[in-house]
């Protein structure tokens, strides 16, 4: 009778502790659930995105086949279209911008981390942040009312005198002074992706634990050592991430390129001639889009650039890996 009791007994206090851990299970299995959902909710619209896009542009695919990627034709009168041009200008613009904005970035991010002193870091940092802020169509029309007079009048002509006559490297820099063209594109492209760029530089080298950086200055590295040594080093995953999301956008880009390309389908190898790029073409040509073939073009454009950026993005996710496993294997 006192084991019975006893038994009762114990089964009424342990009986609470039971109901809590059930619902707690509950709990969290409803929230894994939602959480799990929201991640399928993203690789569901990725997924949906990318065959929209491929089904309304079918009908150029299958008119001209393979031969849409490599045609410069862009023929809306006789109904023929390829893709080369826009293609062609969308990578060369954002390599252009790439190869400005990296280094730019990365002299900002240093120079607010290691070298700014504590009262100048605040407002460069809010004013670099503004910066990220401004839409693209502001970028798009100061490029095009003041930065593309500069190039037509001083930077077009000084190339052209200096460069242009060089053997080789001559012909990507001859040209008239337009002024617009892919090179004052990819220079709107790269002021543009610097605040990104060299925000997410910021915030990476201040996760560098500071015992590192002291313990490298105490014995007697200087400011540059210590960037090479210790902060590259350790933040080198994370940069190439933000280097190739900042790539991701200069792809993509659409109104400021607008302004400043020139909007030429054309293919040529001058960076100062007028050119086209992908999202360019579609924002300029789908309103006047007066056939089934023409619209599916655009559409099929779409497509190309998304594969484009999806291509891009899996590469640097692909190297970020890569370099992940070598650290881990020394």
């Amino acid at each position: 009778m006192a084991a019975s009791s006893s038994a009762l007994s114990n089964a009424t206090i342990d009986s609470p502790a039971q109901r809590r851990n059930t619902r707690d299970a509950r709990a969290d299995g409803l929230f894994r659930w939602i959480v799990a959902s929201a991640g399928l909710f993203v690789l569901l619209a990725l997924l949906g995105a990318a065959l929209s896009m491929l089904w309304g542009g079918r009908e150029a695919f299958s008119t001209f086949g393979f031969g849409f990627l490599t045609s410069t034709d862009w023929d809306a009168v006789n109904h023929k279209f390829g893709a080369l041009v826009p293609i062609y200008g969308t990578l060369v613009t954002a390599l252009i911008a790439m190869l400005i904005a990296v280094p730019v970035s990365f002299g900002i991010a240093l120079f607010l981390t290691e070298v700014a002193p504590n009262w100048l870091r605040g407002p460069v940092a809010a004013a670099i942040e503004l910066l990220a802020g401004i839409p693209s169509i502001i970028y798009g029309m100061w490029g095009l009312f003041v930065f593309v007079p500069v190039m037509g009048e001083y930077v077009t002509p000084w190339l052209n005198d200096h460069l242009g006559k060089i053997p080789g490297l001559g012909a990507l820099f001859t040209g008239p002074p337009l002024g617009i063209g892919m090179l004052t594109a990819g220079i709107v492209l790269a002021i543009m992706v610097i605040p990104f760029i060299s925000s997410v530089m910021r915030e990476v080298f201040l996760t560098v634990p500071m015992r590192l950086k002291e313990s490298a200055y105490a014995l007697g590295s200087t400011t540059t050592e210590v960037v090479w040594d210790i902060v590259l080093p350790y933040t080198r995953s994370a940069v190439i991430g933000g280097v190739f999301l900042g790539l991701g956008s200069a792809l993509g880009e659409t109104m400021a390129v607008t302004f400043v390309l020139g909007n030429a389908h054309q293919l040529t190898a001058s960076l100062l001639m007028p050119g086209n790029s992908i999202a360019a073409t579609i924002a300029n040509e789908f309103t006047e889009a007066d056939s089934d073939i023409y619209r599916s073009s655009l559409i099929a454009l779409g497509f190309l650039l998304f594969v484009v950026t999806f291509f891009v993005l899996a590469g640097a996710k692909w190297m970020l890996r890569r370099m992940a496993r070598a650290e881990g294997e020394k």
